[in-house]
């Protein structure tokens, strides 16, 4: 019973907060007015050394949720109210437990603190070859191929081992060439002309030979050799087979390192630099995760998918990582400034509105709400509600189950406790509107309000009370204020009836 009564009380004290909002506008509740008790005994401080009051906003004259830092008047002339530091309530909404009953309940805190937040980007990729370190074997001449030295895909090659060798009767006939210039050349000593033309056909032949990438070779015959290391991933060969020139026969990759190019989504680009740390899963390796560096983030968006392409880099020594796998991406980002932070399991979140209880001294706690930013592993980013320094409750999960199943509960407890404020004025009975049950009144000054004289719609518990009644009758009449600018009159007395009402509607 002793649990249930502390979880009720705290429960209370965030349906309180909720309901009442403390009347304080955003920008004035992340400091004085957000609930610091000793905020307020500062500026309350201050304002008596100088002698001077300290305004903190100017509320609406009618009640409404408007404020302003500057004064003003509204939309019937009326100003602004004043409200001053040394008038904020020091213990709204603050619910007092027991030491005791805190030990026993397991209550724990954390420091409101300034860090920087890692947010972690998740993405799925896949693994792919890394384009710089592959290459294709495609002769530059037509030719057979007489025999191959590497037989199947999948085989390991060196830079420099021979892959196949063949035969080119185009080469064949280049080599005929280039021999019959050399020949002519050496005959052609007594003719300087002849050696002249004799010797540029030569270089022209051997020339033709080296863009045939046969180098000084002239024979049908040649063979060709891996131009890098790594493994065969394409074979078009096949011994005895014909070939024609540019015809890739094979395509050797280096996998000793591969690319992971995963697509992250457009809200995310700004977050994504080069260099940048993430971590690579695969399906294939549970449990396991690869290290990787953000190496290029390419400059084209998908209109469809909203996303872009991010290339990473990863080591692949014993060749796990095949090209084509499947592979999901966190990518650790962060804030380059700190910002304040508190645990995930400290805020209260239905959906509406976010609320974090404050641990004050001496077993008190109060709800605040708070906006929130970024989350990033166990902690959130706070923007507004509370200030470095300050405790919060985190190990009281079971207020959000208890804040949800009570609230309704309270919400009568609250208003049963606290009945609207019931206000009374004297003033002239000008109209009634039957299709939307209000009435026009003209009153006095009402100094609860800080109304001066003016005359307003009011809302009318019943038409029964201003029946009998002419425009322009004097009247006395009671009024209660059930919300933020919604005021129902509940009694009218007529003219020369002091003592007796003409009418009145209770609410209850």
């Amino acid at each position: 019973m002793g649990a249930l009564v502390v979880v009720a009380a705290l429960a209370a004290g965030g349906g309180y907060w909720a309901g009442t909002g403390l009347g304080v506008p955003a920008d004035a509740r992340s400091g004085a007015a957000a609930g610091t008790p000793a905020g307020a005994v500062d500026q309350g401080a201050a304002a008596s050394a100088t002698g001077e009051r300290t305004i903190l906003y100017y509320r609406n004259p009618m009640g409404l949720p408007d404020t302003s830092p500057v004064p003003k008047k509204d939309s019937m002339g009326m100003d602004y109210i004043p409200v001053y530091a040394d008038e904020q309530p020091d213990d709204a909404g603050v619910v007092r437990v027991s030491p005791a009953r805190v030990q026993t309940l397991g209550v724990r805190t954390a420091v409101v603190e300034s860090r920087t937040l890692a947010v972690p980007i998740r993405a799925s990729g896949r693994v792919e070859i890394d384009e710089r370190a592959q290459a294709v074997v495609a002769p530059r001449f037509d030719g057979w191929i007489e025999r191959l030295h590497v037989r199947a895909v999948g085989d390991v090659v060196r830079k420099g081992q021979p892959l196949f060798s063949t035969y080119s009767p185009e080469l064949q006939s280049a080599g005929e060439e280039l021999r019959i210039a050399e020949r002519l050349q050496r005959d052609s000593s007594a003719d300087p002309v002849a050696g002249e033309a004799a010797a540029r056909l030569a270089e022209a032949t051997r020339a033709r030979l080296r863009n045939l990438q046969v180098g000084g070779q002239a024979g049908p015959r040649q063979t060709l050799h891996a131009p890098v290391a790594g493994i065969v991933l394409d074979k078009a060969a096949i011994e005895g087979a014909r070939f024609a020139a540019g015809e890739a026969l094979f395509r050797i990759a280096d996998l000793s390192r591969v690319w992971v190019v995963a697509d992250v989504y457009e809200r995310d680009l700004s977050q994504i630099r080069p260099g940048q740390h993430a971590q690579v899963t695969l399906d294939a390796f549970p449990g396991r995760a690869f290290e990787a560096r953000v190496d290029y983030l390419y400059p084209t968006l998908n209109t469809s998918t909203r996303s872009t392409p991010l290339r990473l880099e990863l080591d692949n020594p014993d060749g796990v990582l095949r090209p084509g796998m499947f592979a999901r991406v966190e990518l650790e980002t962060g804030g380059v400034a700190p910002t304040l932070v508190v645990p995930a399991s400290a805020v209260i979140d239905d959906g509406e509105r976010q609320v974090v209880l404050m641990a004050l001294d001496e077993g008190r706690f109060q709800p605040r709400p708070v906006r929130l930013g970024a989350r990033g592993g166990d902690f959130v980013e706070v923007r507004e509600g509370v200030q470095a320094g300050e405790r919060v409750v985190v190990s009281a999960n079971f207020l959000i189950d208890s804040e949800s199943q009570l609230r309704a509960a309270l919400s009568n407890m609250n208003e049963a406790a606290a009945p609207p404020p019931v206000h009374e004025a004297e003033g002239r009975f000008e109209a009634f509107d039957a299709e939307l049950g209000s009435v026009t009144l003209t009153h006095g000054e009402i100094p609860a309000l800080k109304w001066p004289e003016m005359t307003m719609d009011f809302g009318l518990a019943s038409p029964e009370l201003v029946r009998g009644l002419a425009p322009g009758a004097p009247i006395r009449f009671r009024f209660e204020e059930r919300g933020p600018g919604d005021y129902v009159v509940t009694r009218i007395e007529g003219p020369g009836d002091a003592a007796t009402p003409a009418a009145e509607h209770r609410h209850d």
